[in-house]
């Protein structure tokens, strides 16, 4: 390695204590980047035809293990670099895009959870935007001479328009009044609403006077109204960034499946049609996802006709310039400057006190090729958390030879959850056949009773 740039402790076992748990760092992804350039640049246009009043939508998509989400991590940091709000969350059976059982409004709400900026890369950046609106609002009103209340008020106008819209300026309103009288439980109530978590529309009138709220049917709209704030609040746009979009795959009605992939529809027409400003989307999910002709979003035929493949981007050509986005496999090439990032950022940026040689490197590299094959490199997320227990090994025990502990490096081929049989189309557990919340029959004693 010939960079000098020192890494801080903090973010030095952060990287190291993610990697090792086989998760995705939420700090420090700049420094073990490798390969997949074109990808980095295809995003970053669309980052900043966000930023310029454009929208966006990627599909990204990659083997399992292949290192989908730390690629989305890595294209949020870069959004909030560049003046963006961030949100994201994982799909699961309880929060989906379409619902009738709140499962659509708890994705809102993990996603208003998630809210990031760059001065708040963790997420609860919520009150951090609505409080920058109405600190921007008050420096107007005292250069123009307006009342806070009358500038707030011009300025939310143009959400007016758009569906919600009216109901959630009153509510901006309410926390400025919150802000202005001190009263920190109005403010409280504020946030609780545009974060989606109230269940019901009495408890929100009750709090806020108020006669709807985020719910299943709204969640789109109000990610819409939520772009056109963060830019009066100061920011260039919202990114979206939805992960494990599997589970939309994996669910067994196929009326609550379709039901999502209509979901995924609108967005799509909005964004390719330019009805949205200021507004991207990222989805990460599996070949099968998109792909599968029975389960995936290639059996709904709209969406198929949407995200075919470029027919001309064959024998080696590319074009990323398409809805889905396929991440190439890191070459061994690629695995090789990971490993020496690897070593690096556990020395904390201290060449002096790097562990291994290069000649180790290459020594575990053909010990992984040996276990399993060209997956080591491919879908590197099992050999990389090996290689950092053998840093760790290696650093809490000098005098141990890396010669010796190399042959002790147990791999296993990356198992795709994925790829499990799947039942039938029959309700998934807690829905009925249409996808909404019911009995389901693993709960009913009575539906496997036999004489």
């Amino acid at each position: 390695m010939t960079t000098t740039t020192r890494i801080r402790p903090r973010e030095r076992d952060a990287l190291l204590q993610s990697l090792r748990a086989g998760v995705v760092p939420r700090v420090g992804q700049q420094h073990v980047q490798v390969g997949r350039v074109a990808e980095v640049r295809a995003l970053l246009a669309d980052v900043e035809r966000i930023a310029d009043g454009g929208s966006a939508l990627r599909f990204v998509i990659g083997e399992y293990g292949a290192g989908k989400t730390f690629f989305l991590h890595l294209i949020r940091s870069i959004a909030m670099e560049k003046r963006l709000v961030t949100a994201h969350a994982d799909l699961n059976p309880d929060r989906r895009l379409h619902a009738t059982g709140g499962q659509a409004r708890g994705l809102y709400a993990e996603l208003m959870r998630n809210l990031a900026t760059r001065s708040k890369p963790d997420g609860g950046a919520l009150p951090g935007v609505v409080e920058r609106f109405v600190s921007t609002a008050l420096s107007e009103a005292e250069q123009t001479g307006k009342a806070p209340d009358q500038v707030i008020r011009a300025r939310m106008a143009d959400l007016a328009e758009l569906t919600g819209g009216y109901d959630f300026a009153e509510v901006v309103g309410a926390y400025w009044r919150g802000h202005d009288s001190g009263d920190e439980h109005l403010k409280s109530a504020a946030v609780r609403w545009l974060r989606g978590e109230y269940a019901t529309r009495t408890d929100a009138r009750a709090a806020l006077g108020v006669r709807t709220i985020i719910d299943d049917g709204t969640m789109y709209d109000h990610l819409k109204l939520m772009s056109r704030f963060v830019r009066l609040a100061g920011f260039d746009g919202l990114v979206v960034c939805a992960d494990e979009m599997v589970n939309l795959y994996k669910l067994a009605s196929t009326r609550a499946r379709n039901a999502n992939y209509e979901q995924i529809l609108r967005i799509l027409n909005d964004t390719l049609q330019g009805s949205t400003e200021h507004l991207g989307f990222l989805f990460g999910g599996t070949p099968e996802f998109l792909r599968d002709s029975r389960r995936g979003l290639f059996s709904y035929p709209a969406l198929q006709s949407r995200l075919a493949d470029n027919t001309f981007a064959a024998s080696g050509l590319v074009d990323l310039s398409g809805p889905v986005l396929e991440l190439q496999a890191l070459t061994q090439e690629d695995f090789f400057v990971l490993l020496t990032k690897l070593r690096h950022v556990h020395a904390s940026g201290d060449e002096s006190a790097h562990l291994l040689p290069d000649e180790a490197l290459m020594a575990f590299m053909q010990h992984c090729s040996e276990k399993v094959g060209d997956a080591y490199f491919r879908t590197p997320r099992t050999t990389i958390k090996a290689f950092c227990d053998l840093l760790a090994v290696l650093e809490q025990n000098p005098g141990a030879d890396w010669r010796n502990l190399l042959g002790s490096v147990t791999l296993a081929p990356e198992q795709n959850p994925d790829l499990a049989p799947l039942d039938d189309d029959a309700p998934a557990s807690g829905d009925s056949p249409d996808g909404t919340p019911g009995t389901s029959a693993a709960d009913d004693d009575f539906t496997t009773f036999r004489l």
